[in-house]
């Protein structure tokens, strides 16, 4: 990886709240136009984490570089370029969306063309004179994303984008991720949903009590921990009817590829399917807890 290509670069960083290490040596780095995913579960140290990338608060050890400022020495510099969108739902409820978004502008210092420009990267400019208090939580997410993209930063952190959201809503805020990635912006997702992450994340870090304990794409994590195994549907004759039967082989057995073939060559097999691990699985296995 070129040096230009990383956005987000973290170093031994370390978080202590008095005697207690919230975040304990974390280091990882996430390209240009890469959805990134920091899952874990809830106070395993993920928002300590984001706190500390975005300026909010200072590490207590360690160092970290985003678009190339360091995230102590140039906080100025670094607010320029990063966007970030929390948890909690910090709008205006009585006001309108674009009245939400103008405000916003200034803060940022930016013009107020840019609102009809980022209502329409998350689609919700035909509802931008309708008060906040009459949009559902995943539209209120989505104008929260639009107001950290107004001053078009570089990098976006995502806080829990779907905690709280119906199935509806939180597939409406991950295509709006997606889209910006695609648009070639870093995304830096937190979440304790792990099949979020799997949809969205071209690379993942798990933590656990405030230490990376896995770091890699979501696909390679579900190959090196899943189980090596197959399940072959196959149609057999029982008492005189046709029943479906599954079957488990194993994918390292010389006679289990020899059975598959014999069964292939007789036409009974109906269906194949790996048996991979979901990416909630190897969480478990690899941290030791479940992720939420």
């Amino acid at each position: 990886m070129e040096t230009a290509d990383i956005m987000i670069e973290a170093c031994e960083l370390q978080r202590m709240f008095g005697k207690k290490i919230a975040v304990n040596g974390v280091s990882f780095s996430a390209r240009r136009g890469e959805i990134f995913g920091l899952l874990g579960p809830n106070g395993a140290g993920k928002t300590t984490t984001i706190r500390m990338l975005t300026g909010q608060i200072i590490p207590s050890g360690g160092k970290a570089r985003v678009a190339g400022f360091d995230i102590v020495q140039q906080q100025r510099e670094l607010k320029r370029v990063i966007g970030v969108v929390f948890e909690d739902q910090n709008l205006y409820e009585r006001l309108s969306a674009r009245l939400n978004l103008e405000f916003s502008c200034n803060l940022y210092g930016v013009p107020k063309t840019r609102v009809d420009e980022v209502l329409d990267m998350v689609k919700l400019r035909d509802r931008a004179k309708d008060p906040i208090r009459t949009f559902s939580n995943g539209m209120k997410q989505r104008i929260m994303i639009a107001r950290a993209l107004l001053h078009q930063p570089q990098v976006l952190f995502l806080d829990e984008p779907s905690r709280g959201l119906d199935p509806i809503s939180a597939r409406e805020v991950r295509q709006t991720v997606k889209e910006l990635c695609q648009q070639g912006m870093t995304i830096l997702l937190t979440t304790h949903l792990m099949e979020e992450a799997d949809q969205l994340c071209q690379r993942v870090a798990f933590i656990n009590n405030g230490q990376i304990v896995a770091n890699d794409t979501p696909r390679h994590l579900k190959l090196a921990h899943g189980e090596h195994t197959m399940i072959v549907t196959l149609e057999c004759e029982a008492n005189g009817e046709t029943a479906l039967q599954d079957r488990v082989l194993s994918l390292d057995s010389a006679t289990d590829q020899v059975q598959l073939e014999t069964w292939m060559r007789e036409g009974v097999v109906r269906a194949v399917h790996s048996n991979e691990a979901s990416l909630e699985e190897v969480f478990i296995k690899v941290a030791g807890v479940r992720p939420a």
